[in-house]
């Protein structure tokens, strides 16, 4: 993603953004003292990395593995809200809406990618999300009037070639697969998951780092909860291990994720922070083929289009600025 269409780079206010030659950290290169940003951003990618394999090993259907990972992330999330809150104030009107707005379209992309799991799997379904990347500039083009690069244009095919090739949807697809539904509940997943990020990146830049997660949390869940339970039903007593793997999914790829993940990307340079998120398919293929899962030549083939794609896309497109 170059800097006109990345998740780090739209919507975001003037004074969060690095300048040329200046390291996130501040002037002269000082880090910051919470941590590397870009450590962070790499482990926020493992634990989104982690979550497919989380949701498949917990057996449960789409909205109740996307429903109850949020519930529970709230136990968790809620009373660090209300902390941060009480010390920073209320974030601006117009920025919780934004938030609210985002976690509907994040329990819809929830909710659908629980579904491309169950019917494509673990390693793939991750690397379909990636479709996100076609809908972030085009979704920014419209709301915000950012102008489309033409290295887009260019990968924009490639990158559906891909996704198409990654689901089955063209050539051999896994046997127990349902390609064409895996596919079209990626897409969906992935339109949902742009516009998310977009709200977000509209909102970010202010001094509350957890309010935004808890509140589009919340949001999340109610949504998870109307969409989930109309489609598939909701089981509040999965049993265990379900429970176990749930609870692991909301706490490491939702709370400790998101959390790592808001932290850093305002502190780095769009390019690297989209560069490092783009860890997240990669790391997911591979804990897809330890709990089993083998995708056939054709499926990886176009997991590894749809990554260099998202790579190419990603690498700066300016004069490199001096150490």
């Amino acid at each position: 993603m170059t800097e006109k269409s990345s998740p780090a780079a739209i919507g975001t206010p003037p004074a969060s953004r690095t300048a040329p030659g200046e390291h996130p950290g501040g002037p002269g290169g000082r880090g910051n003292p919470t941590g590397s940003p870009a450590l962070m951003a790499i482990m926020g990618s493992a634990c989104i990395s982690a979550s497919a394999v989380f949701m498949k090993l917990s057996g449960t259907n789409a909205g109740t593995a996307a429903f109850l990972r949020c519930a529970l992330a709230l136990l968790v999330l809620a009373p660090l809200t209300w902390r941060e809150m009480r010390r920073l104030g209320p974030r601006p009107r117009r920025h919780q809406l934004m938030d609210l707005g985002a976690g509907v379209l994040l329990g819809v992309d929830m909710v659908f990618w629980a579904a491309s799991v169950v019917h494509v799997g673990a390693a793939v379904s991750t690397v379909l999300l990636n479709i996100q990347v076609v809908f972030f500039p085009l979704l920014a083009r419209v709301l915000t009037g950012t102008p489309l690069t033409r290295g887009f244009l260019l990968l924009a095919p490639l990158m559906l070639l891909g996704v198409a090739l990654a689901g089955g949807a063209i050539g051999q697809a896994r046997t127990g697969s349902d390609p064409l539904a895996g596919v079209l509940y990626g897409i969906a997943a992935g339109l949902a998951y742009a516009g998310y990020l977009l709200l977000m990146r509209m909102g970010g830049g202010q001094r509350h780092t957890i309010a935004p997660v808890g509140l589009s949390t919340a949001a999340a869940a109610a949504t998870a909860a109307v969409l989930g339970g109309l489609w598939t039903g909701i089981d509040l007593d999965p049993g265990w291990p379900a429970w176990g793997w749930l609870i692991t999914l909301a706490l490491v790829g939702q709370v400790l994720a998101w959390l790592l993940i808001t932290s850093a990307l305002p502190r780095l340079p769009p390019n690297v922070g989209a560069a490092l998120l783009l860890l997240q398919p990669v790391m997911a293929f591979g804990l897809g083929t330890l709990i089993g899962e083998r995708p056939t030549p054709t499926q990886a083939a176009g997991c590894a289009l749809v990554i260099a794609a998202v790579w190419y896309n990603s690498r700066p497109t300016g004069p490199r600025a001096d150490p």
